[in-house]
């Protein structure tokens, strides 16, 4: 059974109808929410619909489960499956599930299928998330719902018991917790070498030579910055594996714990690998622009005008051009291992590696 008739209500109904299940609606106006439905479903008064129903999908918000406590007499040994989620992370002392659990002590609560999104339920689990998690005080309860979840095509996680409830409801409210720091790095790092290479290529011509090169900014500054960010965002990925070797050959032992700044920082390679890749690909679109800028091709009409006024037949140097030419080279092979080692961090492909193979390529 489904109690509600908003959106996520209508998807759950609808994947649950499709998966084979008998679905029963309550709502406190089914006439005008009939049609909102899947045609098997049975769209019905709220009592009646927990009458006919064993397993009952709670889809309403926190505000309204004392509606509910009318029905208590008839919800008496019923699994409810609380959805909801919060507005903002922590923001009652208790969670939902736990709330919902004692308004109906003589039900059991199952706090589930919250971090599933009501387009997933909709378009099917190959495109959304699969995993579906899922906590009780009851393992039998936990266990009917697993096995619903898995009719479905999704795939239960079994988070523990219903303490496990608030962790569960404050996963879809976080904002990427894994890069806040890398992206502060990166940035950091960013204005930094922007600063620098701004003093570099403007403000000091300017204060010497008295010439205003403010147009380098947008293009030449920033692609001049994106690779230093890149590769020493590269370094910090491989630096505290060596912090880390040099400290458990120190001790002696590897089962000595890190200290935290190591720690944490351990933890985020990763996502500051994937930032570097990132800036070292802006570098690459920006190098492929250089060429279409308009101050680009005043500076080709001058040299062409210079060479033209001192009568030179060819101002080739044979040194510049061999440089250019291994510079971009080398740096579309860099750009090709980076790009190597960004893929293999994909989950759907380290999972298909084994340790040796992982080990290889990074």
């Amino acid at each position: 059974g489904v109690l509600g008739s908003g959106d996520f209500a209508r998807s759950l109904a609808v994947r649950l109808v499709c998966s084979g299940f008998k679905v029963v609606v309550g709502s406190r106006n089914p006439k005008r929410k009939a049609n909102l439905f899947p045609a098997a479903a049975e769209v019905t008064f709220q009592a009646e619909a927990v009458k006919k129903a064993d397993v009952i999908f709670v889809a309403i918000f926190r505000e309204h489960y004392s509606t509910l406590c009318d029905l208590a007499d008839v919800l008496v040994g019923k699994i409810l499956v609380d959805v909801s989620n919060n507005t903002e992370i922590n923001h009652h002392k208790e969670s939902n599930a736990e709330y919902l659990a004692s308004l109906f002590p003589a039900c059991t609560v199952v706090k589930g299928f919250n971090v599933v999104s009501a387009w997933t339920l909709q378009s099917g689990a190959r495109d959304g998330n699969k995993q579906v998690l899922i906590c009780s005080n009851n393992q039998e309860a936990k266990r009917t719902v697993a096995e619903i979840a898995q009719v479905m095509g999704f795939t239960p996680v079994d988070m523990g018991c219903m303490s496990s409830a608030s962790e569960i409801e404050n996963i879809p409210l976080r904002l990427l917790p894994a890069w806040k720091i890398p992206i502060f790095l990166a940035l950091g790092l960013f204005l930094c070498f922007f600063t620098y290479n701004l003093i570099r290529q403007v403000i000091h011509p300017y204060i010497r030579e008295g010439k205003n090169k403010l147009y380098k900014i947008p293009i030449e500054v920033v692609n001049t910055t994106l690779p230093c960010v890149s590769y020493v965002m590269l370094s910090l990925v491989y630096l505290p594996g060596v912090l880390a070797a040099c400290s458990q050959l120190y001790y002696g032992t590897k089962y000595r714990r890190f200290p935290d700044w190591l720690d944490q920082w351990l933890q985020h390679r990763k996502q500051i690998g994937l930032l570097s890749f990132f800036c070292a690909a802006l570098h690459a679109v920006y190098s492929l622009c250089l060429p279409m800028r308009r101050s680009h091709r005043y500076l080709l009409i001058e040299t062409a005008v210079k060479q033209a006024v001192e009568k030179k037949m060819t101002i080739w140097v044979e040194e510049e051009v061999w440089r250019m030419e291994i510079y971009i080279s080398v740096g579309i092979i860099a750009l090709g291992l980076l790009s190597l080692l960004a893929i293999t961090s994909l989950p759907s492909i380290a999972n298909s590696l084994n340790w040796r193979e992982f080990s290889f390529i990074q």
